[in-house]
């Protein structure tokens, strides 16, 4: 057997799950014989594409298309056949869903650079936000895809702009944010202010309340820190509606603008036994 012979037959033979996974794809749900996934190739709500975990093949059944793990990288990476397969061989592969952990070193720079922002459309994306039991409608209207670098590594998440330009950046495995780091605030020209603390907090309140959320400003922190950043805006507003944590630092955030302000009002009865706004939401969409 000849190497060239010997590197296709190796590269064919990679596991397809573990290859989809280096591509930030996640099966929605798995048996002893196959594993189904939201289409890595199209967008899409129903996983409709199958990985036969005996025979090593996919199948998207919405393409009606499928193969084995060179095809699979072919067709996701727009490649050549030896593209492929030095992919495959040689991995890791260039993007990821999550950034394994970094070690700082003083000729290591470990910054988040912001590649480009698009409309979300990244299958695991729309998975990870769907299982936070967010509309993609609403998650379209006020974030994006964003691809961001670190050391050469591109990686890509749900993000929410900042009022400086920076951007919060969350999925599944990762959270944190690009510089300039600052509070996200969303205006509806009105006399009314809403503040969360993050960004599914703010997304599910739009679910749970959209009239209030689209006839009101608001102000999602990023981080109670950034509270200091908007006492003085607190006085431009008839009424000021807090939607914080349920926790401890939460709840003595709420109890201290309580007491400074006096157009500050506590809305967190609303989820009265939950820690937050989305684990309320989350709650009762498992319900249904």
């Amino acid at each position: 057997m000849d190497l060239k012979t010997l590197s296709w037959s190796s590269a064919r033979n990679v596991c397809i799950v573990k290859t989809l996974a280096k591509l930030g794809h996640y099966p929605t749900r798995t048996s002893e014989k196959e594993a189904w996934f939201l289409s890595p190739l199209r967008s899409e709500t129903q996983a409709s594409f199958n990985v036969s975990l005996f025979k090593n093949l996919w199948y998207d059944y919405g393409l009606g298309k499928g193969g084995n793990s060179i095809d699979l990288i072919m067709t996701i990476r727009n490649c050549s056949f030896k593209e492929a397969i030095e992919l495959l061989s040689n991995g890791p592969f260039i993007f990821s869903f999550c950034p394994p952990p970094v070690i700082a070193s003083k000729n290591q720079d470990n910054s988040i650079s912001i590649v480009r922002s698009t409309s979300l459309d990244h299958p695991a994306l729309i998975q990870y936000i769907l299982q936070r039991g967010i509309p993609l409608q609403i998650a379209h209207t006020y974030c994006k895809e964003v691809w961001y670098r670190i050391n050469s590594q591109e990686y890509f998440a749900i993000g929410l702009e900042n009022h400086l330009g920076g951007w919060e950046l969350r999925n599944k495995y990762y959270k944190n944010s690009s510089s300039p780091k600052s509070y996200s605030f969303i205006s509806h020209s009105s006399d009314r202010l809403l503040v969360t603390e993050g960004i599914f907090d703010f997304l599910s309140l739009a679910v749970m309340k959209a009239d209030l959320v689209k006839n009101s400003d608001c102000i999602i922190l990023n981080s109670l820190a950034f509270l200091k950043d908007i006492n003085d805006l607190f006085v431009k507003y008839s009424e000021v509606v807090l939607f914080l944590d349920n926790d401890a630092a939460g709840k003595k955030a709420t109890s201290a603008l309580l007491d400074f302000h006096n157009n500050v009002t506590d809305a967190s009865d609303i989820y009265t036994g939950y820690t937050d706004l989305n684990e309320k939401l989350m709650s009762h969409v498992r319900k249904v």
